[in-house]
């Protein structure tokens, strides 16, 4: 099967009416790193949780500040908002689609690390780079994770459709498809995000088990230019055509 590594938003959608399930890899190793998070939120220390935020004003931390054993749950593939998200268009998916992206995607979140987009997971905030007290997450994530989640991926073709930070998370080591997107001739970088979503829309849409089925998937706006192979990477250069 195709695993797709993506990435996570700083936005995300409150609320949530899920079930707790079990998140991928070991609850034991996560949970350090949660109650750390969410000793910091309970301890009404403003300076810290602005800080943790990445916040000027104490005002926006609120929304954010409850207890996260306790709070409302929503799948993970639902509870970011961004630019990825807002052209992935979850909600107006069929079925089929949305249980593709819960069952193949993998997030790597600042605070929950590597999970799974079926996974439920509270309304959350860390500033992108920020520690959590004394843990470092990608380092954390990246020394507790990545045996577990070489395991997992064992058996599947691999597209990794994350930004470069968090490289810092997971490091692939066996054959894995990228992509880079050219506007004129040039690299885009921020837009990168929207058409990441847009490809992992299409995925979904045609629920495409195999790098080989990508391939021969043709996507609006997209056209193959060049495909390069770096020892254990492919990479698929696309031109953004309007």
């Amino acid at each position: 099967m195709l695993k797709i590594l993506f990435s996570p938003s700083e936005g995300k959608n409150s609320g949530g009416d899920e079930e707790k399930k079990e998140l991928l890899g070991a609850t034991d190793a996560r949970d350090e790193i949660l109650n750390e998070y969410n000793n910091k939120l309970m301890s009404n220390d403003e300076e810290t949780i602005k800080e943790l935020f990445g916040f000027k004003k104490f005002d926006d931390c609120k929304p954010y500040i409850n207890n996260i054993f306790n709070s409302p749950l929503m799948y993970a593939i639902e509870r970011y908002k961004g630019v990825a998200y807002d052209y992935l268009e979850y909600t107006t998916l069929d079925f089929m689609a949305q249980e593709y992206l819960k069952n193949n995607t993998i997030i790597f979140s600042n605070l929950y690390g590597p999970i799974l987009g079926g996974n439920t997971i509270a309304n959350y905030k860390v500033k992108q780079g920020n520690d959590i007290g004394d843990i470092i997450p990608d380092k954390f994530y990246k020394d507790r994770f990545t045996y577990q989640l070489d395991l997992y991926l064992n058996k599947d073709e691999i597209l990794d459709l994350r930004a470069g930070y968090y490289d810092k998370f997971y490091k692939v080591t066996k054959p894995h498809t990228t992509l880079k997107f050219l506007k004129n001739g040039k690299t885009v970088s921020h837009w990168a995000k929207a058409y990441r979503g847009l490809v992992l829309r299409e995925l979904a849409k045609h629920n495409i088990s195999s790098i080989e089925e990508f391939m021969s998937l043709e996507i609006d706006t997209l056209q193959i230019k060049e495909i390069k192979v770096i020892k254990n990477k492919t990479e698929i250069v696309y031109n953004i055509v309007s």
